[in-house]
């Protein structure tokens, strides 16, 4: 009996941490399509609902009445587990995100691993979603977010070295409390800025939104998709973002923690500031894709390659170099 009530407990954490995400997703995308709208000088959703903010809701029950149509030549079983899997893991991967010190499903002590193994995976549901579809634009779209999400997983990984460096534990609640006296942000101004830009080219937004290129590929590996699957594919790939922005927030941002510790800026509830900082980020995704126009694939795998990777390199080394020289490379238990 023990256990069944434990098991019931875990169930209504991960309800009160998926659905909080699914809502977040959904206010998200009306927010990005109101940015859009302003820096085109024009309104954005603003009819279902007070300013639009139902906009997300009524697009989300047109999908689920939507037929699903299964092309007749695709590979059907993988068709159908491509969007769940893409779902899947961009909600299973906010199970080790802290919104404060107690606000945490699972305070694991490797929760960067964890992060960095569910993101590597995620590139799966893309590659299994084009390549099921038996047809050459998803199957172009597919290859070219395997190639680009490979690539910037190498510089992310890179940039969280110089950030675990100066914690000296992979725990995300030890970064946040580590960064009491200075966010990371202010030492490590150059990794964040490759880190945002980073994260862009991970969740296929633009300027690095090629395996979707409309111009090029239709709609990239979502071509054949329809319906609620259509829309699964979506759901995921906001939640990836949220979680990039929330990753940023942790790694360089001090997730909960107010910038100075002075009254009234530390009586305000830590997931708060959590909240405010993750939407500070994904606002610089909104603007970035409003205004930056869209990169070449050559270029995009150049900059990946012969820029990034070389200068969030060294910057380990500068990193480790200065925590040495100094004596400030924390010790275990600090």
């Amino acid at each position: 009996m023990e256990y069944l009530n434990i098991f019931f407990q875990e169930i209504y954490k991960i309800i009160f941490l998926v659905i909080p995400v699914l809502v977040s997703v959904a206010m998200i995308v009306w927010l990005d399509r109101r940015v859009w709208g302003l820096v085109q000088k024009r309104k954005g959703p603003n009819v279902v609902g007070p300013f639009g903010v139902l906009q997300s809701l009524a697009d989300a029950l047109k999908f689920i009445f939507k037929e699903i149509i299964i092309p007749a030549s695709a590979n059907k079983v993988i068709f159908i587990l491509a969007p769940i899997v893409t779902m899947t893991l961009a909600l299973v991967a906010w199970a080790v995100i802290p919104m404060s010190e107690i606000h945490v499903l699972a305070d694991i002590n490797v929760g960067i691993l964890y992060l960095f193994a569910i993101s590597s995976l995620s590139v799966y549901g893309i590659i299994m979603g084009g390549w099921a579809s038996n047809s050459k634009y998803p199957f172009l779209g597919a290859i070219r977010s395997a190639a680009q999400m490979v690539s910037y997983e190498v510089s992310i990984g890179i940039i969280i070295i110089n950030v675990l460096l100066c914690v000296g534990s992979l725990n995300l609640t030890d970064i946040v409390l580590a960064q009491k006296n200075i966010w990371f942000v202010i030492p490590l101004f150059p990794m964040f800025i490759i880190f945002f830009i980073s994260a862009l080219a991970e969740t296929n937004r633009p300027p690095f939104d090629l395996p979707e290129a409309e111009a090029e590929l239709v709609a990239g590996y979502q071509t054949e998709y329809s319906g609620m699957m259509y829309a699964m594919f979506w759901l995921g790939e906001y939640a990836n973002i949220l979680l990039m922005c929330a990753l940023g927030t942790i790694l360089f941002l001090g997730g909960w923690l107010p910038p100075i510790d002075i009254y009234p800026l530390n009586i305000l509830p830590a997931p708060l500031w959590m909240i405010l900082k993750i939407l500070f980020l994904f606002f610089l995704f909104a603007i970035t894709k409003a205004i930056v126009p869209r990169y070449r694939y050559d270029q995009l795998m150049r900059l990946g390659w012969k820029v990034f990777l070389p200068v969030s390199l060294s910057y380990v080394v500068l990193t480790a170099s200065f925590l040495v020289y100094f004596e400030l490379l924390p010790t275990k238990g600090s």
